[in-house]
């Protein structure tokens, strides 16, 4: 027909996702995929929840995510989609992966080449070279278990946990990260360049287990790679496989709460009082709003209320996006600032709470990849500091600018000289922006911590232990943050949601 529209009424069974990021947008593409018509809901007024894009004074600016490991997952959906990724998104390997820059001036460059890392940690600590060596082949197995084996099945029931248990304690996955590596290297900046991933997804490297050291052999395997036009291409290329299925991708549509019958989710009401029936009900809000709000006023056995406020939460996040009017060369794709303090420093972030006077910075620098994200002679950043949570004490309505101005004085005084009088566009994301804008419970950047007790079966199920045919992808869910968790969450419902033509017509 002329308008675009379906000659006849769609009666395929009917889907609805809660939230287009990216675990909303996998698992609608899937569920398309598997006969479904999928509705998404996006609150916001573009797709991407964590992954939107600002725009601002000619430059653009990833809001989230800006890493994209393990490429292969979103190859997947575009085959399944019947397309070519290649056909509506280009990436790009970045070398080097990222540049750690150590207080003392020191630097650490990670890529995935044998040779140059092994160069590199000699530079840095010639004794540790063995231990490094052994460090990456228990990374490997710990990679080929944790993600390869495990990261896209269910752990819906706990058998499943202890059927993997002996793993787990083969892989000692009941040590944190960073006991892990200090077993293999002795240099406390080797210590740090290989332990703090866990960041990347939440996580403090002094608790989150030992399991999440599988990130360093991930980088090495697939690599490390960027979406070139911004990571928010991805999202637009993801939301337009489900308009291609099918399916719709509503913005403004604020979800009040999730509708249940005799025990199943048949659909959801709109907050402007509007119902949408559904066969199914996925949720990608945060897995702690979706059972104390979404699900506010249903019994629930084991995700209670009292469960939810006793639980742990991950860290908060400071983002300052800016726009400066020259180019730093000099500067690589992605750096690591870390401070002098790195334990002390997170247990104020995780633990107290406190906003500390000092911090450790990720500085983003797509423009070193991709000029075309700023005008010409122009850098575009995203300058990132993890904060406490909103459980803290922290007033950010007035800390906010002395804190983008302390980061700022830093920057200027150790890699980007003469930043304060560059600076063309800036907007800075607190944790009030993950409460109000995310709808995240204490503004957690990632949902619930990613500790050894609120992973895998401890963490939140795909398929819901509370109603029938609701479904729960994302950050809170299993396996976790990151996008390769992300992703891997909405690849569970093809074995944990019903297919299509199970419902009867």
């Amino acid at each position: 027909m002329a308008d675009g529209s379906r000659p006849f009424p769609d009666e395929r069974p009917h889907a609805v996702v809660i939230g287009s990021g990216f675990g909303g947008l996998a698992a609608a593409v899937r569920l398309g995929a598997r006969g479904y018509r999928v509705t998404v809901l996006e609150r916001l007024d573009q797709p991407g929840g964590r992954a939107r894009t600002h725009r601002e004074g000619g430059f653009t600016f990833d809001a989230g995510p800006t890493i994209v490991t393990a490429p292969h997952l979103f190859e997947e959906l575009w085959t399944l989609a019947g397309r070519r990724m290649a056909d509506d998104v280009t990436l790009v390997p970045v070398d080097p992966f990222y540049r750690i820059r150590f207080h003392d001036g020191s630097t650490f460059d990670c890529s995935a080449d044998p040779q140059a890392m092994r160069a590199q940690v000699r530079a840095l600590s010639p004794g540790d070279l063995d231990g490094y060596e052994r460090f990456l082949d228990f990374a490997r197995e710990l990679c080929r278990v944790g993600f390869e084996e495990l990261g896209a099945k269910p752990f819906s029931r706990f058998s499943d946990m202890l059927r993997v248990a002996p793993d787990l304690v083969r892989l000692k996955a009941y040590r944190s990260v960073h006991a892990l590596v200090a077993r293999f290297v002795r240099d406390d900046r080797l210590r740090r360049a290989l332990s703090f991933h866990p960041l990347f997804v939440g996580g403090d490297p002094f608790h989150a287990s030992s399991l999440y050291a599988l990130i360093a052999w991930l980088e090495r395997r697939w690599g490390v790679h960027y979406a070139m036009g911004g990571v928010g291409r991805l999202v637009e290329g993801l939301a337009g496989l489900v308009r291609a299925q099918g399916g719709a991708v509503r913005l403004c549509a604020d979800v009040d709460r999730i509708l249940v019958e005799d025990g199943r989710a048949v659909g959801v009401r709109l907050a402007s009082g509007e119902p949408m029936p559904a066969d199914i009900v996925v949720s990608n809000a945060d897995s702690a709003f979706t059972y104390g709000t979404l699900l506010r006023d249903l019994p629930r056995r084991r995700w209670t209320d009292a469960k939810l406020k006793r639980a742990r939460y991950s860290m908060s996040l400071f983002v300052w996006h800016f726009g400066t009017r020259r180019r730093y060369p000099e500067v690589p794709h992605h750096l690591i600032l870390m401070g002098e303090r790195y334990r002390a420093l997170l247990d104020d972030v995780f633990r107290t709470k406190r906003l500390a006077e000092d911090f450790s910075l990720y500085l983003h620098r797509p423009t070193a990849t991709d000029p075309s994200l700023a005008p010409e002679g122009s850098d575009a950043f995203y300058v990132l500091s993890p904060v406490p949570n909103l459980q803290g004490d922290a007033d950010w309505a007035s800390e906010a600018e002395p804190y983008r101005r302390r980061i700022e004085h830093f920057l200027e005084a150790t890699v980007l000289p003469g930043l304060s009088d560059a600076v063309l566009v800036s907007r800075v994301t607190t944790p009030l922006t993950f409460r109000d804008d995310f709808l995240s419970p204490h503004g957690a950047a990632f949902g619930l911590e990613p500790v050894l007790t609120q992973s895998a079966w401890f963490r939140p199920h795909n398929a819901s232990e509370e109603v029938k045919n609701l479904f729960l992808v994302g950050a809170g869910s299993h396996p976790g943050a990151g996008l390769p968790g992300v992703l891997c969450s909405a690849k569970i419902l093809d074995e944990v949601a019903p297919h299509a033509a199970s419902f009867a017509r």
